[in-house]
């Protein structure tokens, strides 16, 4: 698990002309006394190249991130301000949509934006095998840190092949965020009205509760654009 990301006021400005531009008041967004170059250069490189230079435009977003900052708070007087709890997205639309893009530009934005925020991100697939039992795989100590991280992009939510096993996963990790009030974005191809359906009833109840909805064209852009 990476330390807390701390990073400088270009990023910072950037997320304030988002939030601008999209007519939405950046007042909740906390001042930046420092840049340092390496902390930035730390916080990209956990992101996966293709998304590296991600934007986050969306509106619904756009407003999930101003959400997010505006809750962060300092765990300490005079501590800087941290993401402890916070809204949560549900992305839905077709393969190459752009979701995951945005996801990434939203993370990217947060981590720039002056405050300290611990995140992982993971497709569904990815964390199901990491889970896998197996000699020497510590499965609780996994989904532990996946369930009670600050931050959890969630890729691809619904895709891997329903079993009983896979539902009772999936429970445990919306059930835990959603008590805990984590802010979690994820990404679906299923429709919205299909996620009881491809989740099943426990794990769609709670997300209907814990999130916001967005719903992307359906338009395929990784034909026109390579990091869609």
């Amino acid at each position: 698990m990476a330390d807390p990301q701390r990073v400088g006021a270009g990023a910072l400005r950037s997320v304030e002309r988002i939030l601008r531009a999209r007519g939405m008041n950046p007042q909740a967004l906390p001042a930046v006394d420092d840049f340092d170059e390496r902390t930035i250069r730390r916080a990209d490189e956990r992101i996966p190249p293709r998304y590296r230079e991600a934007r986050a435009d969306h509106p619904a977003v756009v407003k999930w991130l101003r959400e997010v900052v505006a809750q962060a708070a300092p765990a300490n007087p005079g501590a800087s301000p941290q993401v402890t709890t916070g809204p949560s997205l549900l992305m839905a639309g077709v393969t190459g949509a752009g979701k995951t893009h945005q996801a990434y530009g939203a993370l990217r934005a947060l981590t720039h934006s002056g405050i300290a925020v611990r995140w992982e991100a993971t497709t569904a697939a990815d964390l199901y095998a990491d889970l896998r039992p197996r000699t020497g795989n510590d499965t609780e100590r996994i989904l532990t840190r996946v369930t009670r991280v600050p931050v959890l992009i969630l890729d691809d939510l619904g895709a891997a092949r329903t079993s009983e096993w896979v539902e009772e996963i999936t429970y445990r990790l919306i059930n835990q965020r959603y008590n805990r009030m984590l802010p979690t974005l994820i990404t679906t191809n299923l429709a919205i009205g299909d996620l009881r359906v491809g989740l099943g009833d426990r794990v769609a109840s709670r997300l209907a509760e814990m999130t916001e909805r967005a719903t992307f064209e359906p338009v395929d852009r990784r034909r026109h654009c390579p990091a869609a």
